[in-house]
């Protein structure tokens, strides 16, 4: 044979060639090839989108049909997967097993949950009850959590189970039986259509009501609780006695900021602290949450894997590995226990504990699979998280982290490096990763921190990345053992040591929050803008491949997506205030009068809260009234009493809308082609948002977006702000 010939076997004619559809047809069949055990992580996806549709309706669905639908789509699903169909098939059965398991299981929760609800009273009430935790404080004064056991003019299956009251002075502590003479209301609504739901989330969590206490607290004599509340009511007791020895430790603001951190009671933070913490990006360090488990997990695990390694005879003899996995479990119940196991805490024991028994089980701890099964598990136990920023931003946050290390280049170890230049490349890996995790991290819980605070912090990268080293290698670890060791009398030496943290913490969140421009706040997206968010979130973190970059516009909808022009005005609900748009700014007509709810509308809609200018405006005991259809748009009444035919024609004449806190029986002829709100429309409707249209305006009431569900009786709003 030639050379010719040989050269003509060896390389192949220029016909022969793929092709660019034949090379684009390979290369996504290697992107779908390299899913090959991916497909079932979109599984918890599908169940949370169920979740979250049964919470998106505006009326309640009743369960038969949910579970028909489930019944049928999992037996499909079963039917065709052991028929060995092909695997599109298998996989989009197995979506929508998951979606209609979702509904169904928000349903069953929904009514496993279901307590009664305090009505709104137009009377104080004598409440007897049970002191069952010390609650964060609101606005107006000390809060706790009460067990009712006799409310007058309530029978005993109208009694809440739960009501959360707020009460002056001192509050009494868990355990103690205490008498009140209070206002009684149902959970707040929404501080304006769309906003977040705090009625909701107090059903979810047993709250039936709040109370607002007119005088002081007075113990009284009760029957013997049952069991399950003495039980809750001692354990709860003694998280509270251990707060008060951290903050007796440490004073007042270094040991608030500590025992916030242990036993979740935030009682002692001042405003000041809580908006510092905020303001630089630090303020989930205050929620026990993913963070502290993970921080008490791992130390626990490691201190306890070093133990074992270091005695040579019991290292032999047993797997380090499985012991310190087991010691991290225990850590966690306890901890879960001290905290009083609030739900972002409860979220995060169960993602890591399933991580701990991934290592008793000879799997790897952190993987992708982990993440899916410890989200089934929530998500089972409660749907109604799939709603909320906690576990958005906590799942979304960690479904980045794990993305990140299973992308991340294995380090070639060298034989032989001089220590310090090993010291000098240990510490550079180390803030090449904990720089990328942070960015990582805050990059994935951006979108939901938009949407839902409204707030960012400038300069939040720079302060975890300074806050990082002291709080997970000083911080927390000291405080854990400080915890631990107080009851015995041991704990001064690791809580002061703690207190030293904080201090840092504090004076890193302080340069950050002083820096300027630190915090920008940023208009809601339309709701259906954030699932499209989490959707690009979760596939640039579950897909393999390049073709995963995709999903980064949609995952930047949030800060992408057009703002709607936003509201001319908003009443809150019951129209004791209103605030109105003037350029990019909110003009509240009552300053320091619920500031709560304007606060969140105000934010909600990219507005800079702003008083309401003294010349331009009459106002007196009960109502207040623009003198210029300049000055303002609305003219509000806020007394419990209708205004008599003189005093209604007087505010029909001031502006274009008149908001009329009581029931008006009749309009005076001033009030013709003028837009009046009253008692019953607050009572059916809630909050408002006004946009003007032409000579009219449009209004959108919160109850048109929350529906008419089993949460959403309206309260009166004398107290809402107490009770958010």
């Amino acid at each position: 044979m030639g050379e010719g010939s040989v050269r003509q076997a060896l390389i192949p004619p220029e016909a022969a060639k793929p092709t660019p559809a034949t090379r684009l047809h390979a290369w996504w069949r290697d992107e779908v090839a390299a899913q090959s055990s991916r497909w079932r992580l979109w599984a918890p996806v599908a169940f949370g989108g169920g979740a979250a549709i049964y919470f998106g309706l505006r009326v309640e669905p009743p369960l038969w049909p949910l579970l028909t639908l489930t019944l049928a789509t999992v037996v499909a699903w079963l039917w065709v997967r052991r028929r060995g169909v092909a695997r599109v098939w298998t996989w989009s059965l197995l979506i929508a097993a998951c979606l209609t398991g979702g509904l169904a299981a928000a349903k069953i929760r929904t009514e496993t949950v279901a307590a009664p609800i305090a009505p709104a009273l137009s009377r104080p009430v004598f409440i007897e009850a049970w002191v069952v935790d010390v609650d964060s404080p609101g606005q107006r004064g000390a809060r706790v959590v009460i067990a009712p056991v006799r409310i007058r003019g309530l029978a005993p299956d109208q009694t809440p189970v739960r009501l959360r009251a707020t009460v002056r002075g001192q509050p009494p502590r868990p355990g103690e039986a205490i008498r009140l003479f209070a206002i009684l209301n149902p959970p707040p609504a929404p501080a304006s259509p769309g906003a977040y739901d705090f009625g909701r989330n107090a059903f979810f969590q047993g709250m039936g009501g709040v109370a607002f206490a007119l005088g002081e607290t007075r113990r009284t004599e009760l029957s013997p609780p049952p069991w399950r509340l003495r039980l809750t009511m001692a354990v709860n007791g003694a998280r509270y006695a251990l707060a008060q020895r951290i903050v007796a430790r440490l004073g007042q603001r270094n040991g608030g900021i500590a025992a916030a951190m242990t036993t979740s009671h935030e009682t002692w933070i001042s405003q000041r602290d809580l908006d510092l913490m905020r303001d630089s990006g630090l303020a989930h360090i205050l929620s026990v949450s993913g963070l502290h488990m993970a921080i008490v997990g791992g130390f626990v695990f490691f201190v306890v894997r070093l133990g074992v390694a270091a005695w040579p005879w019991l290292a032999l003899r047993v797997s380090g590995k499985k012991i310190a996995a087991t010691a991290g479990l225990a850590a966690l119940a306890v901890y879960l226990v001290v905290s009083g196991a609030p739900p972002p805490a409860e979220r995060a024991a169960i993602t890591a504990a399933i991580a701990f028994l991934a290592i008793l089980l000879d799997r790897q701890a952190v993987t992708m699979h982990g993440l899916a099964v410890a989200a089934f598990v929530v998500l089972a136990l409660q749907p109604e998280a799939v709603v909320t920023p906690g576990f958005q931003m906590s799942f979304a946050a960690t479904a980045a982290l794990v993305a990140l290390v299973e992308a991340w280049p294995k380090r070639t170890r060298e034989i032989s490096v001089p220590w310090p230049v090993a010291a000098v490349q240990r510490f550079g890996g180390w803030l090449t990763a904990a720089v990328t995790a942070s960015l990582v991290a805050g990059l994935a819980t951006g979108p939901f921190a938009m949407q839902h605070f409204n707030r960012t912090a400038m300069y939040g990268l720079l302060a975890n990345l300074g806050t990082a080293p002291v709080a997970d290698f000083i911080l927390m670890p000291a405080l854990a053992l400080g915890a631990a060791l107080e009851p015995l009398g041991l704990g001064a030496p690791f809580l002061t040591v703690a207190g030293w943290g904080v201090e840092v913490m504090l004076r890193i969140g302080g340069w950050a929050a002083g820096l300027p421009g630190a915090v920008r706040t940023i208009a809601s997206a339309p709701d259906y803008v954030l699932p499209i968010a989490f959707l690009g979130v979760l596939f640039i973190c579950l897909w393999r491949g390049r073709l995963r970059w995709l999903g980064a516009p949609f995952a930047a909808a949030v800060l992408l997506w057009p703002r709607p022009a936003p509201p001319d005005l908003w009443i809150g609900d019951g129209g004791t205030n209103a605030a109105f748009r003037r350029a990019h700014q909110a003009v509240v007509v009552r300053p320091g009068v619920r500031e709560f709810a304007v606060d969140l509308w105000s934010r909600r809609r990219g507005l800079e809260m702003a008083d309401r200018p003294q010349d331009g405006w009459t106002c007196k005991r009960f109502s207040c009234l623009p003198d210029t259809p300049v000055s303002g748009p609305v003219a509000l009444w806020w007394g419990k009493r209708s205004p008599d035919a003189d005093q209604m024609e007087t505010l029909c004449r001031s502006a274009p809308i008149v908001s009329v806190r009581a029931a008006v029986p009749a309009l005076p002829p001033a009030c013709e082609g003028r837009l009046v709100l009253d008692g019953v429309d607050y009572a059916r409707g809630g909050a408002v948002e006004l946009w003007q249209e032409g000579q009219g305006w449009r209004a959108v009431w919160t109850i048109q977006v929350r529906g008419r569900r089993p949460w959403t009786r309206q309260p009166d709003p004398d107290v809402s702000d107490s009770a958010a």
